[in-house]
């Protein structure tokens, strides 16, 4: 069964995600989408996503394809659906491709090759904008902890802990002591060799990645996920680290999402409520400019790269580029372009080698590498940004 994952239109409202990787590489839950996908039908799944990328993420096509939209997250009555899918057919809701069953020659151009249309009537969990990435958090937490967990046994944790509630699961190598963890209320996910430090509080469901670490005296609540190799810190609420990144100290980190290779300074804040209640406006990179979520509270949206100094403060529903670098006292403006240097008092284009520096120290400390295939990416990035850099 080759599953192929491909991006499409939705691409353009997932920015500055997408600019470092395809939609199904998006973390939500415990795994990312690519992960649920391949998880539920025990195969390895690729990519359909832009030609910079597809160096990194591969695409393999078969006489018989599956092509899934990569923005969509299974569920078992979805999954039955598709894998009944007849040669020609595509499965469409609200006029939005969800799956299609092509050959090989007509999956080249699939969106102009499908014979068939068949609606789907029921709900479904679509990442259509960066904002869904926390809004279904909740849910797609307790669907991973079923799926990761099941017909398996928790490795013990030490009686030093106070834990509340029985959904709570534990890998092997997991060190927790003096932590409060209430799991009654969501489910609490620890990965391989991850570990939470004295004092930490911990309720609402939490996702904690395989060797990331809940530094003491943490408070983490409203259904968060930390993806792998994350250190974090202070208060998060309802918020996302995709993996990499670095929120180690005190400061609020609200309704956000971070990308890869991030770090927050320490005693960051970011807003997530304006002060006049009403609903958040968000950059949108399809729109280019302003556009309105409905949703009331939207912190930090930062794509991968990215960094701020000490006391930094996000405004109400900020977006970051790719690679960016802000520091300074006042609030930065609520759109803050790839490769940005600089903060309230003013912007700069962050150079492209000094990016492309910064970025091989921090990825060496993680002991990997800022290859020839990331270097390539990043410096395609760059220039497709260049327009909102018009400092």
């Amino acid at each position: 069964m080759n599953i192929i994952l491909f991006d499409g239109e939705l691409r353009k409202h997932l920015l500055p995600f997408t600019y470092t990787r395809p939609l199904a590489e998006m973390r939500l839950g415990i795994l990312t989408i690519a992960e649920k996908w391949a998880k539920h039908l025990e195969t390895k799944v690729c990519y359909y996503t832009p030609s910079y990328l597809a160096e990194k993420f591969k695409l393999k096509i078969t006489a018989d394809n599956y092509l899934v939209n990569g923005a969509l997250c299974p569920d078992m009555r979805l999954l039955g659906k598709i894998v009944e899918l007849k040669m020609g057919d595509g499965l469409y809701k609200d006029g939005v491709l969800l799956a299609a069953r092509l050959n090989g020659e007509d999956t080249v151009d699939f969106e102009e090759t499908i014979k068939n249309s068949i609606t789907y009537e029921h709900e479904i969990n679509i990442v259509d904008r960066p904002w869904k990435l926390f809004t279904l958090n909740q849910q797609e937490l307790k669907r991973d902890f079923d799926l990761v967990t099941a017909g398996r046994s928790s490795a013990k944790l030490s009686n030093t802990n106070t834990i509340i509630g029985n959904e709570i699961f534990a890998e092997e190598g997991v060190e927790v002591e003096g932590a409060i963890i209430n799991a009654s209320t969501g489910p609490v996910y620890l990965g391989k060799n991850a570990k939470i430090l004295e004092g930490s509080l911990v309720r609402n469901g939490l996702a904690l990645g395989e060797e990331s670490v809940l530094k003491m005296g943490a408070k983490i609540y409203g259904a968060t996920t930390i993806g792998p190799h994350c250190k974090v810190g202070g208060e998060v609420h309802n918020s996302i680290l995709f993996g990499y990144s670095n929120k180690g100290h005190d400061g609020y980190l609200g309704n956000s999402v971070l990308g890869e290779w991030c770090n927050l300074g320490a005693d960051t804040n970011t807003s997530n409520l304006k002060n006049n209640y009403d609903f958040v406006k968000l950059w949108s990179y399809v729109k280019g400019g302003f556009d309105k979520t409905g949703e009331q509270f939207c912190g930090l949206i930062m794509g991968d790269h990215s960094k701020c100094g000490i006391n930094t403060m996000f405004n109400t529903g900020t977006v970051v580029g790719v690679s960016a670098n802000i520091y300074g006292a006042g609030f930065p403006r609520n759109f803050i372009p790839s490769f940005s240097w600089g903060g309230p008092q003013g912007m700069q284009e962050y150079a492209l080698n000094k990016a492309m520096l910064t970025a091989e120290r921090v990825m060496a400390r993680r002991d990997l590498a800022l290859d020839e295939t990331e270097q390539k990416i990043l410096n395609h990035i760059f220039e497709e940004t260049k327009t909102y850099r018009n400092f």
